[in-house]
């Protein structure tokens, strides 16, 4: 049988326009309907791979595609993380209202700005390509702030359930910010999406 469950693009919630000026069109236009949509493509044609990989038995064959299913795998979950993750200004782009998720921020953190400046720290410091995380760590009932490489999934390389994620891939941001990341990290959370996180946050504390 053919591979049959074929993964897809998910549309943008807004217009590639719509987190102007944090993120630029032309960059939400490329990182949308070029790079994700490759993660796409290539996570298809890895699973069709191991459809053919396993009905033959091939075990080397199963083994090899494992880094094209996690690389691609992983982009095409981040990335459709990360655009729900972001909300145009004046349409709940940077606004966190009072709620569970302030509450425990504050409780944890001091202040939504203090989360805010850790979190950044540690996104503009990945070596290379990756993502800075704020998750939840359901065994412990806390939030926590993480970082992966490449297109790792967070949930399954720390067990921490993502709620927001900022891509730190020079795709997302240097033909606007150039080299200087601190600048985009910082500008990121005007966009960011809290609504949507809070949400996040609400399914994880059920699990």
């Amino acid at each position: 049988k053919m591979y049959a469950s074929s993964f897809k693009l998910p549309d943008l919630p807004y217009d590639f326009g719509a987190l102007e000026p944090v993120v630029s069109a032309e960059i939400m236009t490329l990182h949308h309907s070029k790079h994700h949509n490759t993660y796409v493509t290539n996570l298809n044609a890895a699973m069709e791979k191991l459809e053919e990989a396993t009905a033959k038995g091939d075990v080397a064959g199963i083994v090899a595609l494992q880094q094209a299913i996690k690389f691609n795998g992983g982009g095409h979950l981040n990335h459709s993380i990360f655009w729900q993750n972001l909300a145009p200004l004046g349409k709940g782009g940077g606004e966190l209202g009072d709620g569970e998720l302030r509450a425990a921020i504050e409780a944890q953190y001091g202040s939504v700005e203090n989360l805010q400046n850790t979190m950044s720290a540690a996104a503009v410091g990945v070596q290379g390509s990756g993502w800075g995380w704020l998750g939840y760590d359901k065994t412990n009932k806390r939030l926590a702030v993480a970082t992966t490489a490449n297109q790792d999934p967070l949930q399954t390389t720390t067990g921490l359930i993502p709620l927001f994620g900022i891509d730190v891939w020079e795709h997302a941001y240097y033909l606007q910010y150039k080299n200087v990341r601190p600048d985009y990290v910082k500008q990121i959370w005007r966009v960011a999406n809290w609504g949507d996180i809070s949400a996040r946050f609400a399914e994880a504390k059920k699990k």
